[in-house]
């Protein structure tokens, strides 16, 4: 049997796994240590493990994985998040649908110091979703743009994925925060527009509006959300003001989050502990799926896979933007049954080579790089709210538990409209994650 078959075999086994719930660090693992053997026998596996787990944990860029977890933990525990919707809804919650709105306004504010998009997802629920059911907004949308607003997390800068992508795509991670910017900007907007929209199709979904706040009440409330904008402030502006790298930016910005969470009380009993848990639960997840995808990728490489699929593709003529659109099309198959960390782990070895290797609106390679973890990026994005995994719609439903499954995904089928109209702005616009590398170069 040839390598490249024995790669499509273990990569079906694979699938089979997940589809049977085995963790997908696991799986990895499993498939990549089970093909490696396969073609290479048992003791270069042995000798592979030997050296390259250390090598992979060792390196210095990953240490900012635990710093930015412990950064959304202690913003968790701190009560920064109800801050947060009490600022926006000062602002914008007299409009129709404001509420909401200020909902994903909040989630793109936590999702600057927290990283995760479930962590945003998990807070802001507890926040947002009891203030929008008093107000008598109707269950999908109260639901659905919560869950969409939790996306948010992995597109606002400091983003736990995006540094991951920078790793495995050898690429700057400043440069792909500031790249992140206004993709996560804009990705704000289309939600309020579809909630905009939606209030004004069926005006009973979004309830009555509040009160408008006077300037001096919404002043005070923006002046309440002050550790969450001096941390951003801390963090991004030091790093692309060139005054620490982004792990000692990551590490700055866990002791600023840390004291404001001591401030406020969130750290007290058992808080700390629970924060510290918190992050060692999901650092040790991260670094599992990690030594996962690495024992993977590299029985892939020894099968000849990657190499062989990217010559086929290049014998078989595709235009630029087939593959591309094969490739998003993969993404959003792989969205339904994986994580955002895990697919990137899996595919950018893969796919990555082949987007490096063709033509793009004569971008250069670090710019298709770039343009291209933006894309993959939004597009994993849409994976946390589409069925049938969905995990934001998960969490969303174990913090509601009287709203069905099947009305929040109802919810959340407008704002993936917003989400593909996003995809291909970002396809078609390639300066839209490009102008902010163009100005930081």
């Amino acid at each position: 049997m040839s390598g490249s078959l024995v790669g499509l075999t273990m990569g079906a086994i694979m699938m089979g796994m997940l589809a049977l719930r085995v963790q997908i660090g696991v799986a990895m693992f499993l498939t990549g240590a089970i093909g490696y053997i396969w073609v290479s026998g048992l003791d270069p596996l042995l000798a592979y493990l030997k050296n390259a787990p250390y090598g992979r944990f060792s390196l210095y860029d990953l240490s900012v994985v635990p710093l930015f977890l412990l950064m959304g933990q202690f913003a968790t525990h701190g009560g920064l998040s109800r801050a947060l919707f009490k600022a926006g809804n000062a602002f914008i919650g007299h409009w129709k649908g404001g509420m909401a709105m200020a909902g994903v306004t909040s989630c793109a504010g936590f999702g600057a110091i927290c990283g995760s998009s479930l962590a945003t997802a998990a807070t802001m629920s507890h926040v947002v979703l009891p203030e929008l059911k008093h107000h008598q907004y109707k269950p999908a949308l109260a639901a659905g743009s919560v869950a969409a607003g939790g996306t948010l997390g992995i597109l606002i800068p400091p983003s736990v994925p995006l540094v991951i992508y920078a790793i495995m795509a050898e690429q700057n991670i400043a440069k792909l925060f500031m790249a992140a910017f206004l993709p996560g900007i804009l990705a704000a907007i289309g939600y309020m527009v579809v909630i905009g929209i939606v209030c004004r199709v069926d005006p009973a979904a979004g309830g009555p509006g509040t009160p408008r706040h006077s300037w001096a009440e919404r002043l005070s409330t923006v002046i309440e959300t002050w550790p969450v904008l001096l941390i951003f402030l801390v963090v991004i502006g030091g790093i692309y003001g060139g005054l620490f790298t982004p792990t000692e930016a990551a590490s700055i910005g866990a002791l600023a989050t840390g004291v404001a969470a001591w401030r406020s009380g969130g750290l007290k009993g058992a808080g700390l502990m629970e924060c510290l848990y918190g992050t060692a639960k999901g650092t040790g997840m991260m670094f599992l799926i990690l030594l996962g995808a690495d024992t993977l990728n590299s029985f892939m490489a020894l099968s000849q896979l990657p190499a062989e699929a990217a010559a086929w593709v290049q014998e078989m003529g595709f235009g630029p933007f087939t593959v591309l659109f094969s490739i998003i099309l993969i993404y959003l198959l792989l969205g339904c049954v994986m994580d955002s960390l895990s697919m990137i782990l899996l595919t950018v070895p893969i796919f990555l080579p082949i987007v490096l290797g063709m033509e793009y609106w004569g971008l250069g390679l670090e710019e298709k790089a770039i343009w291209f973890g933006m894309v993959a990026l939004v597009v994993m994005e849409v994976g946390l709210i589409t069925p049938p995994v969905g995990m934001n719609v998960y969490i969303i439903n174990g913090v509601a538990k009287d709203i069905p499954m099947a009305t929040i995904f109802r919810g959340v089928l407008p704002f993936l409209a917003s989400d593909i109209l996003r995809i291909f702005l970002l396809v078609f616009f390639p300066s839209i994650s490009l102008v902010a590398l163009w100005v930081f170069n």
